[in-house]
């Protein structure tokens, strides 16, 4: 068992186990939590009071979650020390744990971050140049260089799959005509591809080492003053990432997976992705799918009753589909950076990033997340909407199998967004909305629990 330094573990609650990929959940599971760094505090303060009141209404004191407060981010910097952005504590909670959720971490844009251990402010900067002083309180900034804790969290817990669902709620503000129609689940590859971490800096002598490598060995040039970056995909990775997803559609009959790749141009990678994709429905899923090329040589352009079609298209194409076919698109499955890309532009159609969830797994481990990022210009003014944690709050009940309470929040929200009673972002695009502060939207949707 894990030992603490500085965590305080819960007095009370129990342990989730995981044998052979299921969970056994006790009726008081601890449940490690991050506020997050900007309005992380705020939205995670509007979301466990609608939690906590959602399993209390359903299952009247027999379940409970036991939070079980850890940190990253700032708050890590603010306890443990401007060295430690990610510390080996959380880490461990989380590994022990098994479950656990998450408000957004900063990331900085050029690598450096100027932070306040007084106030926890925060600033980007990407000439290096330290400001005086905090804006917020005057304290010393400290500098922090660091990359993506999220990234950090997903590569060092070996957290693969990030999966995204979409969905739009009836009244909320949408750019496309008929946002009903979008209802997908996006299962993207979190480990591999140009988001591994691999990169050379310009100017530096391990790039220039990398360069003369690339012309000596294989003749390709590169030019001097590039930095370079690598881009692996694996099989392994690749297979397990479709796996869980057509796993998932076979448990929530769902009608199809589709791989989205780049694969006309960057065939060693993104090809292989598709081809060790279709690989592996073939032969380990041979029951319970078929191809878009059977569907159209052998089953007269029908899918057969009871199968899940498994097709591929080009991810550039892919983001058209999404805006003109929405409907003919179900679960898909696609490597790191095209995922990004596509969970973020699948959320504009419906609403935005603030009704987005997220969740990314191993194969014991969850942690479910906002999908959006810090907006620290808004920390601290109980503003922004807090959907995001809450929805993703829903797929760690439903992950847990306490299903009567996330249908319950997932209504909840729904009935208070037909009501207009609303967060600003959706307020300014609703006629005769009412504006909530952050903390007031999670009163209402306890309201209408």
């Amino acid at each position: 068992m894990p030992v603490y330094q500085k965590l305080k573990k819960p007095e009370k609650g129990d342990v989730i186990s995981v044998s052979s990929g299921k969970l056994t959940v006790p009726d008081r599971p601890v449940i490690p939590f991050i506020e997050g760094d900007g309005t992380g505090p705020d939205i995670w303060k509007a979301t466990q009071p609608v939690l906590d009141a959602a399993v209390k209404k359903c299952y009247g004191g027999k379940k409970e979650i036991v939070w079980f407060p850890v940190h990253a981010g700032l708050s890590a910097i603010q306890r443990y020390g401007i060295d430690t952005v990610l510390p080996e504590e959380t880490l461990n909670a989380i590994r022990e744990y098994k479950v656990a959720i998450k408000g957004p971490l900063t990331t900085p844009v050029g690598g450096f971050k100027y932070v306040c251990l007084e106030c926890a402010a925060e600033q980007n900067d990407l000439n290096d140049k330290r400001p005086d002083k905090c804006v917020k309180c005057g304290s010393a900034w400290v500098t922090q260089r660091f990359r993506s804790l999220n990234v950090g969290l997903r590569q060092t817990l070996d957290l693969y799959a990030c999966v995204r669902p979409v969905q739009w709620f009836t009244g909320v503000p949408c750019p496309v005509k008929e946002p009903e129609k979008l209802d997908v689940v996006i299962f993207r590859e979190n480990t591999e591809d140009v988001y591994s971490g691999i990169e050379f800096e310009q100017g530096t002598p391990d790039v220039e080492k990398v360069i003369g490598f690339m012309k000596a060995e294989f003749g390709k040039t590169i030019r001097p003053d590039s930095g370079v970056g690598i881009k692996p995909i694996s099989i392994s990775g690749t297979r397990r990432l479709v796996r869980k997803a057509i796993q998932y559609a076979v448990e929530q009959k769902r009608r199809s997976v589709t791989l989205v790749h780049k694969g006309n141009i960057m065939k060693f990678t993104e090809g292989a992705f598709r081809d060790w994709g279709y690989e592996l429905a073939r032969t380990e899923f041979r029951d319970q799918t078929v191809t878009e090329k059977e569907v159209g040589e052998v089953h007269g352009g029908k899918v057969p009753e009871g199968k899940i079609l498994i097709k591929d298209r080009i991810a550039d194409q892919m983001f058209q589909q999404l805006l003109l076919r929405p409907d003919e698109y179900d679960v898909i499955a696609t490597p790191n950076l095209n995922g990004d890309y596509i969970s973020d532009a699948c959320a504009a159609q419906v609403g935005g990033l603030g009704l987005a969830p997220g969740a990314n797994f191993s194969d014991d481990i969850a942690i479910f997340e906002a999908t959006h990022g810090t907006a620290p210009k808004y920390a601290g003014q109980d503003r922004v909407n807090p959907s995001s944690v809450i929805l993703s709050a829903v797929m760690m009940l439903e992950h847990l199998g306490w299903n009567e309470a996330a249908v319950r929040i997932k209504n909840a929200i729904g009935k208070t967004i037909q009501q207009k009673r609303v967060t600003y972002d959706l307020e300014r695009q609703m006629q005769g909305a009412t504006r909530l502060k952050c903390s007031e939207f999670g009163a209402a949707i306890i309201d209408n629990l």
